[in-house]
């Protein structure tokens, strides 16, 4: 891990993280306040123009005597004990009300409120107030803003009555400097949690890249440890793993053929050699022209080897080019039977054939007739003489079946389930072992399977589906 925790990514995700998490329960909080501030501000509006009403209302019903008044001044006294005693923490009454009545004939002003009238008289003077309407009003030495609502009698006289919010002011604030704190020691924990979760988390991914690190060609065994969770990173490691299998699989395999490839050449290259030398000793025609031949026919096998292993690997592969087209396989095994046949006869095997007619499949004709070919090659050249060679091709279930069966030794215990892997023949065959693992590649290739199994009499069996065509003949 890095030296510089500033420099890791773990320190980089959960400072990102934090920081979007205070933004989001910050911007949460000021709606919050808003929509607090808003109800308490609408309270005191409709209580200001609720009891400013109801003052307007007792001053204009109170007769105009001595006791006019004492009456409206208790009446307002009343009002203002309704608000409720707010104090600091230094026991001072936060919130105050004020209630102001002023004479059409400039007479003296009947007050109710706290200390002097005249900075409430002198604020209410500059102010345009709208009746009804609660406004805010700056009163000189004053700290907090007044709430204010006036309303007109029908006499011509004003009452006004204002109320100081400085407790509501006050508890908002409260709130206010709570919820930073709350906010800081969250937003920290937040960030403490997110960043141990986090490198825990990328310790392990940390663990990954010193292993892959380790892996080299030589040492394809190392693997990566698989957690019993199924997170992401668990899932990673066991895709990890399973693709350095493939790797090890595909690298073992590299190595297995390159050894039977040159094994395999290391004869015909020697015999195409020895051919050519013999053929520089001799003078005589005849015996140049035997040695050339023969070295000839050497390159054919080596060539033959080296197109079959190419184009098995590109099969494997899935990277074998086709030009797949409606063909009528029928034709093609008779075709190729008939080219054999000879050569079967000569060997005196039984040919049997049941090949029924206008069987089609979308296949690559020349792919197909190499298929062919290796099977009844394989027959012709394992089969001890005399043996009985059946050949069979019908449509079932949407695919074409060919079988190819004999009554001859069948193949050893060993090889049966290995027989379509490269290279894998019996201690006694001619051949490279590539024949029935070119077979099985094309077969797949093109969609279909491949089985081997053994006849009840003796004998195997070698069967191979191909999928029908769409355009099959009525």
């Amino acid at each position: 891990m890095p030296e510089n925790i500033r420099t890791t990514a773990a320190w980089r995700i959960s400072i990102w993280t934090t920081l979007a998490f205070a933004i989001g329960t910050a911007l949460a909080f000021y709606i919050v306040y808003v929509f607090v501030a808003n109800g308490v501000r609408a309270n005191i509006d409709a209580w200001l123009t609720g009891e400013a009403e109801v003052l307007a209302r007792v001053s204009a019903d109170t007769p105009r005597d001595s006791l006019y008044d004492r009456i409206v001044k208790e009446v307002a006294e009343l009002a203002t004990q309704e608000v409720s005693r707010e104090l600091n923490s230094r026991g001072q009454q936060l919130n105050s009300v004020f209630f102001l009545q002023v004479e059409p004939n400039n007479s003296d002003p009947l007050w109710v409120g706290p200390g002097s009238r005249e900075p409430f008289l002198e604020a209410i003077r500059i102010t345009k107030l709208v009746p009804g309407v609660p406004q805010s009003i700056n009163i000189a030495g004053e700290r907090t803003p007044y709430r204010v609502v006036l309303c007109n009698q029908a006499l011509g006289s004003k009452v006004y009555l204002g109320l100081s919010d400085r407790g509501s002011r006050h508890i908002l604030h409260q709130l206010t400097v709570r919820f930073v704190a709350v906010w800081a020691c969250v937003a920290c924990f937040g960030f403490l949690i997110s960043y141990l979760s986090t490198r825990r988390t990328l310790l392990r991914v940390e663990r990954i890249s010193e292993t892959v690190s380790r892996i080299g060609s030589d040492a394809l065994s190392e693997r990566l440890p698989e957690p019993a969770n199924s997170d992401e990173i668990s899932r990673l490691a066991r895709t990890f793993n399973h693709m350095l299998d493939r790797i090890q699989s595909s690298v073992n395999q590299l190595r297995t053929v390159t050894d039977a490839v040159a094994h395999d050449l290391k004869s015909p290259v020697t015999s195409i050699r020895g051919n050519l030398e013999a053929a520089l000793s001799h003078g005589d025609n005849d015996r140049l022209r035997d040695s050339i031949g023969q070295a000839i026919e050497g390159l054919d096998r080596v060539s033959q080897l080296l197109n079959t292993t190419l184009d098995l690997a590109e099969a494997e592969a899935g990277a074998l080019k086709m030009d797949r087209q409606p063909i009528d396989l029928s034709d093609a095994v008779i075709q190729l039977i008939d080219l054999y046949q000879p050569a079967m006869t000569e060997r005196r095997h039984e040919l049997t054939v049941d090949i029924a007619k206008h069987v089609m499949v979308d296949a690559d004709a020349t792919l197909i007739n190499r298929t062919v070919s290796n099977l009844l090659e394989n027959e012709l050249v394992h089969l001890p003489a005399p043996c009985q060679i059946r050949i069979s091709l019908h449509s079932h279930d949407g695919a074409a079946e060919l079988v190819v069966e004999d009554n001859g030794p069948g193949f050893p215990p060993d090889i049966g389930a290995r027989a379509f892997k490269r290279f894998v023949k019996g201690k006694h065959s001619p051949g490279h072992g590539l024949g029935l693992a070119f077979v099985d590649a094309v077969v797949q290739s093109h969609g279909g399977r491949i089985k081997i199994s053994d006849r009840p009499q003796g004998g195997a069996v070698i069967s191979v589906s191909l999928p029908l065509s769409v355009l099959q003949p009525a």
